[in-house]
């Protein structure tokens, strides 16, 4: 199924107008800035984010210049915080294209990091919405105090779905979340409304971060990272965290404890990512998307009426779930 089709069909027009808009804000008149803000333009990416709040507009009332502001400016926010992330992550790689910092260093990665961000806040501010403005500065705190954690995280011995859960509410979820609340907030939708929205997006935040750590069990290189990359950087998700919650090797246990302490090597990594495999930590974390799935569905079915914004929203939900990379 060409889920994507289904999720612009609504709001095509909507979704070239902030495309062109986004670019006019990372465009720069000449010199390295220049340079730099076009190799990031050239990243593109399905626009998930964006489309979330537009369609969460047009459920709501329309899309209206404060809707398109705000998805401008929340999506120039999330840039800045991947070209810092991957100054932090000491990563080589986004989305099968060479990193900012890779391409030139870290100090440039990080100036630059820091202008998408003015100008993520020069956009909402044109919003003249102040609840709006707000809920932007908001996440900004949300997304690097998530940064934070998981960072505190490595060194936690604890291997806790609950602190996973913790971690990702503060990060990717919080992103979709901010798209489906905000969008409802530019719509004039009722607080009522807007909380609904609100849980809405989170649970498709988390269905999607779950998705992106099974990825990291397969190696492909249309993700852009190799096998196991996540337990290079000292991180343990969901299916790993299963399969040692669920199981008794001992030896697991302690190539878990390398995985923290930042000692493990790719052979081990290659061996607890089998070890997950066969202990079902991957079918664990597909029947949790399926749970959220659940949730998704009752609010699309419950609090949204037209049929193309159902539909896209439906689609949207099968796509965050079934997604190759």
């Amino acid at each position: 199924m060409d889920y994507l089709s289904l999720i612009k069909q609504p709001i095509e027009k909507d979704l070239n107008d902030f495309i062109e808009l986004f670019n006019q804000s990372l465009t720069y008149e000449n010199g390295l800035l220049s340079e730099v803000l076009s190799h990031i333009c050239q990243r593109g990416g399905k626009r998930m984010r964006p489309m979330l709040m537009l369609l969460t507009a047009k459920n709501y009332g329309g899309v209206s210049r404060v809707t398109q502001y705000s998805a401008v400016g929340l999506e120039l926010l999330h840039t800045a915080s991947l070209v810092h992330d991957d100054v932090v992550d000491e990563s080589g790689e986004r989305r099968g294209q060479a990193s900012v910092n890779a391409t030139y260093n870290n100090k440039v990665a990080v100036l630059v990091g820091d202008y998408i961000l003015s100008t993520a806040l020069l956009k909402v501010a044109q919003t003249g919405n102040q609840r709006i403005i707000e809920y932007l500065a908001e996440l900004g705190r949300t997304l690097a105090a998530g940064e934070i954690l998981q960072l505190s995280n490595i060194q936690n011995q604890e291997l806790s779905e609950e602190v996973y859960y913790q971690v990702i509410k503060q990060k990717t979820a919080a992103l979709f979340e901010a798209c489906a609340s905000i969008g409802a907030i530019s719509a004039g939708a009722s607080d009522e409304e807007i909380k609904k929205a609100s849980e809405f997006g989170q649970t498709l935040g988390i269905m999607f971060q779950i998705r992106d750590d099974i990825f990291d069990y397969y190696d492909s290189k249309e993700i852009g990272k190799p096998t196991g990359n996540d337990m290079t950087e000292g991180k343990l998700t969901l299916p790993v965290i299963y399969a040692l919650n669920n199981s008794d090797f001992e030896s697991m246990h302690t190539l878990a404890k390398k995985v923290k302490a930042g000692t493990i090597n790719p052979d081990e990594i290659a061996v607890l990512v089998e070890f997950t495999k066969q202990q079902g930590g991957i079918e664990y974390a597909e029947k949790r998307m399926q749970e959220f799935s659940q949730i998704c569905m009752d609010y699309i079915n419950s609090s949204v009426k037209e049929k193309a914004v159902k539909d896209a929203l439906t689609a949207y939900v099968g796509y965050v779930i079934e997604r190759k990379l």
